[in-house]
């Protein structure tokens, strides 16, 4: 049975949940104040690979919220993980994605090539073309690796849901008849990564998200409390649908917040 008086840090989602694009969600100073009365610890976790964990710790703070580098984690670190694995002599690979998961993989010892590769790389690339993707396609068909930052089929905008990752590696799966390992969410690989940078354990941890199929289903996967807030690309049928139930369905991360702290919840 989950008890809130257990739980010692979060981990949250960014896209969906502490903001739309450029427009927060909420007060996002007051609810992080909120959170650090409470002394609990804080990890955010994205799928999101088009931003260094740099770049991530900007744009917090552009909304008034101070993190260190260390409280962010992201599919493209996620990735170069599970490469750096497979893979400990490093090597070229293939990238369809930003040149942020470009500049991640270079530092991890996998720099960008077109030829004699090691892995094809998939991810949200804002800049996709065809011949990208016939590239990608030819390589993965010629014994590449295909890997998988995350496989998010949208993107929620103040405009509403864009195509995401998963959109794209969609036409490169089906292109090339091979489907990717994932190393993001719902792979248990950040979730890990951000319990092992709290020093905490699963019961301890309260995960926040706004996608079931990645957010939820990677918590519980690994036993940790899950909060599915509203305020991203869920809706509330589809909340109320989803099995094994989440512990709490909140219209978003403010609520989700009070209502650990004993107060009045959504």
């Amino acid at each position: 049975m989950f008890d809130p008086r257990e739980i010692r840090g979060l981990i949250l989602d960014m896209d969906g949940v502490l903001w739309l694009d450029t427009q927060a969600i909420g007060d996002l100073p007051g609810i992080f104040a909120h959170i650090a009365r409470r002394g609990l610890q804080v990890v955010l976790a994205t799928n999101n690979a088009t931003r260094t964990i740099d770049q991530y710790v900007e744009k917090v703070a552009s909304f008034g919220v101070q993190l260190e580098p260390w409280q962010v984690v992201n599919s493209s670190q996620a990735a170069a993980g599970y490469l750096q694995q497979r893979y400990p002599q490093g090597g070229g690979v293939f990238v369809v994605g930003m040149p942020a998961l470009v500049e991640t993989l270079a530092q991890a010892g996998f720099p960008h090539r077109e030829t004699e590769v090691l892995a094809v790389v998939g991810s949200m690339d804002r800049t996709v073309s065809y011949e990208k993707l016939k590239t990608a396609t030819l390589l993965i068909r010629a014994g590449a690796h295909f890997v998988a930052t995350n496989t998010d089929r949208t993107f929620p905008t103040p405009e509403g849901l864009a195509p995401g990752a998963g959109a794209l590696l969609a036409a490169l799966e089906a292109a090339s008849d091979v489907t990717p390992v994932v190393c993001g969410k719902p792979s248990p690989r950040m979730y890990e990564m951000a319990m092992q940078r709290m020093r905490l354990n699963a019961g301890q941890v309260l995960v926040e998200g706004d996608r079931a199929e990645t957010d939820i289903a990677g918590a519980q996967e690994l036993g940790c409390p899950c909060a599915l807030v509203l305020s991203g690309v869920t809706s509330p049928a589809q909340a109320q649908a989803w099995r094994p139930a989440p512990e709490w369905i909140e219209a978003d991360l403010e609520a989700g917040v009070r209502r650990l702290g004993g107060e009045e919840g959504g």
